[in-house]
């Protein structure tokens, strides 16, 4: 149910499922998401198959949209191409709460324009979700890691801080292939390391610096509140200008729900187009976690808003209207579902209260007879007559 609320706010907002392969090409991976980082060294399940061929279960999402869409020239058409994905990714971590090998992620990408006006709409989609589920105890978080003028501004000097302090050899090599990586780094004798270390967002040039100040006008329009965090790295090498997450206070030490970024450079790196790119990649299990944290059920509590008719028949023909009226109702947009079995009245009741069954209405030998029923309001009992072959109507008025 948490997908499927996510999926209807991209639908609304004109993106579209793309499928990807469970397992890629490694070469995809090294060379998309960076050789410096933890997923790459560290974390991916690699293996070969018969062919001697290198294969990587998919540690994440963005690089096989873009190799995707350069496979099937989705490039060359209407631009942005607008996608979004979900399933399951794998990573060799250790487990712990929020954090697990197999794990399941939604993602949006919006490929092939350069406009902060498409990043704040990617970043209103997930703040739109989180807020429809219900969540309240997260925060936004966003800074803008600029363009290949302005890091290699920034470089020159941080390289130069970072060749002043006292690293370990697995550091520095890190530090060597991506400097920015140290800001991931979580011991605190690093942390105070660097506690005065150069930022990237004070080296900004003029346009990057534009596109980020639009960013926060449009985020301020959007009513969407944010954090500037300039010490945030994302976990990916591909990120540039825009980077985002989205946090949450009742997670402890894995609190990032979700975050993203934009990734000029990518499709070309993967030998495609020079196109920039923006997306998120929400992690589905530490959100279930963030509701739970705040008292809320994810199955509990969305079932209500999905679930606009259950429908109760007392007997077999009964089933047999119930099951047209039924159809009826999914032709017209609703969603319905009737009870099945041979339930008594009692536990068909039962069952349309554990769905959060918006209205009721049963079928038994009076209402065949006569033509007539009552649609019964599950929030607080109201019951209203009708005419069965007015059903849909009947619920377009009370809904």
């Amino acid at each position: 149910m948490v997908l499927r609320k996510f999926e209807e706010i991209s639908l609304a907002a004109n993106y579209h499922l793309i499928e990807l392969p469970v397992f890629e090409d490694t070469e995809l991976f090294t060379r998309g998401v960076g050789e410096s980082t933890d997923v790459v060294t560290k974390e991916m399940y690699t293996f070969e198959d018969r062919g001697g061929r290198s294969l990587t279960l998919r540690p994440e999402g963005t690089a096989g949209v873009m190799r995707s869409i350069i496979e099937n020239n989705l490039d060359r058409g209407q631009l942005p191409v607008k996608v979004f994905y979900k399933g399951p990714f794998f990573r060799a971590e250790r487990p712990q709460a929020g954090r697990y090998r197999q794990f399941y992620q939604f993602g949006i990408e919006a490929v092939g324009i350069d406009d902060p006006y498409l990043d704040a709409e990617v970043i209103s989609i997930a703040y739109k979700g989180f807020k429809k589920l219900g969540l309240n105890n997260f925060e936004l978080h966003i800074t803008s890691l600029g363009d290949e003028e302005s890091r290699a501004r920034h470089r020159v000097e941080f390289t130069k801080f970072l060749s002043q302090i006292d690293l370990d050899d697995e550091t520095r090599s890190r530090v060597n292939k991506n400097p920015l990586r140290i800001f991931d780094d979580k011991r605190t004798d690093i942390q105070q390391k660097i506690a005065s270390a150069p930022l990237l967002i004070d080296y900004l040039n003029d346009v990057s610096a534009s596109k980020f100040a639009d960013l926060k006008l449009a985020l301020t329009q959007l009513d969407i509140p944010f954090t500037l965090n300039p010490r945030m790295v994302r976990g990916l090498d591909y990120y540039t200008g825009t980077a985002f997450e989205f946090v949450h206070g009742g997670l402890g030490a894995q609190s990032g729900i979700g975050g993203g970024g934009r990734y000029d450079g990518l499709m070309k790196t993967l030998g495609g187009q020079d196109l920039s790119g923006i997306g998120f990649g929400l992690g589905i299990d530490r959100i279930i976690l963030a509701l739970e944290s705040e008292g809320l059920s994810a199955s509990a509590q969305l079932a209500g808003e999905y679930l606009d008719l259950f429908i109760i028949p007392i007997n077999s023909a009964a089933k047999s209207l119930g099951l047209s009226l039924l159809e009826e109702a999914r032709n017209s947009g609703f969603v319905a579902d009737m009870g099945f079995g041979d339930r008594s009245l009692k536990g068909a009741m039962k069952a349309a209260d554990k769905l959060s069954a918006r209205y009721v209405l049963v079928i038994g030998e009076s209402e065949l007879q006569s033509g007539t029923g009552k649609i019964k309001r599950m929030s607080d009992g109201f019951e209203e007559s009708i005419t069965l072959s007015s059903l849909v109507n009947a619920l377009k008025n009370a809904l």
